[in-house]
């Protein structure tokens, strides 16, 4: 991941919920596979971003222009304030949040001689306080309005729920090489462990069409809320199955089956977190950030899981926090998991940043 926050500069829409063909020929369906999973404890339902609520906020245009016009002196106030300190936004930046944030806020506009009444999906005094909290508390834009862009997807993110960043869309293209060609693989259960938005599930998912089938675990039940939410907005039901629980542990009843596992888990170093930026140090879950005194906790456990849970020639991918983490993973699992993987690389994010690691089951 990393630690700071750009969002992307595409117009929020509705992506398709279609599904990649099917492949034909199967050799060995995971739908054939009886499966008895644990029992599941309730998640709260998860807020719904601004762009997906109805127009039900009547305003007229001068309201708007005044708040508008009130919401363009925070940024001018904050200049590179925010960027000298901790690497945060500019008031460039935020100037551009803020054209996005009503692109999403405003359904339609009727005008005549620049008067009229307009519909709103959230009212402006919500507007207010929404900007207010942006600007002065620092919190992330994605929760702001909701939503984040990922790859092709527009995904729901809130308080508690980690925002999926760009360089975690490779490990969506690491599944889909090795599974390309690969019919064991494409039609074998996988699972994301960690999943928070439920985004490398979905990528995962859309990669293996109707032919596989992922679990997506979590331990925070708000996590697992809002992956069902995006699961469900993509139509990927039948494909994906959340289940809450600390990583390998709700998956007990596959042991031994996956086809492949992959993992954007915390692995910023406990005395990292207080210099993030304000906007990830902050409000972004410190569960889904904190990998222990050097980062290594949670890829450590999952290392040691690996062998387990993976069948013969099953694949893993752990997203790491560069170099040093990746060359001490390869070391770790040569020596400690020795004989039980093969084919082990180590993969650049887009920055060039050694990123991933990636190996097969023996």
């Amino acid at each position: 991941m990393k630690l700071s926050l750009t969002p992307k500069l595409s117009t929020f829409l509705k992506p398709s919920s279609a599904l990649a063909p099917p492949h034909l020929g199967r050799s060995i369906s995971s739908s054939s596979l009886s499966l008895s999973p644990p029992p599941q404890p309730t998640s709260p339902k998860p807020k719904t971003p601004l762009f997906l609520r109805p127009p039900i906020h009547p305003a007229t245009t001068s309201d708007l222009q005044q708040w508008h016009h009130w919401a363009k002196t925070l940024p001018s106030s904050v200049r590179s304030s925010f960027a000298d300190s901790d690497n945060g936004p500019d008031s460039t930046l935020l100037l551009r949040e803020l054209k996005w944030l009503v692109d999403d806020a405003v359904h339609q506009e009727k005008l005549e001689n620049g008067e009229g009444n307009i519909r709103l999906r959230v009212s402006l005094e919500e507007m207010y306080f929404l900007w207010k909290q942006r600007i002065e508390e620092r919190k992330p834009f994605q929760y702001v309005v909701g939503c984040e862009h990922w790859g092709e997807l527009v995904l729901c993110v809130q308080e508690g729920v980690l925002i999926p960043r760009p360089e975690t869309e490779l490990v969506v293209d690491l599944v889909g090489e090795v599974v390309e060609g690969n019919e064991g693989l494409r039609e074998g259960l996988w699972a994301d462990l960690g999943t928070g938005s439920g985004a490398i599930a979905i990528g995962i998912a859309r990669v293996l069409g109707s032919c596989g089938r992922v679990f997506a675990t979590d331990l925070s039940p708000v996590a697992v809320s809002v992956a069902g939410f995006n699961v469900e907005r993509y139509g990927l039901q039948d494909v994906v199955e959340l289940r809450q629980g600390s990583w390998f542990e709700p998956l007990k009843d596959v042991e031994g089956k996956l086809a492949g596992f992959v993992s954007n888990p915390p692995y910023i170093p406990s005395d990292n977190i207080s210099g993030l930026q304000a906007e990830v140090g902050r409000h972004e879950p410190r569960v889904a950030l904190d990998g222990g005194v050097d980062g290594m906790d949670d890829l450590l456990r999952l290392c040691r899981g690996a062998a387990s849970m993976l069948r013969p020639g099953g694949f893993f991918a752990l997203e790491t926090n560069g170099e040093s983490q990746c060359k001490y993973l390869v070391d770790f699992i040569e020596n400690e998991a020795r004989g039980s993987f093969c084919n082990l690389s180590i993969i650049p994010d887009f920055a060039g940043i050694h990123r991933f690691v990636t190996g097969f089951r023996k």
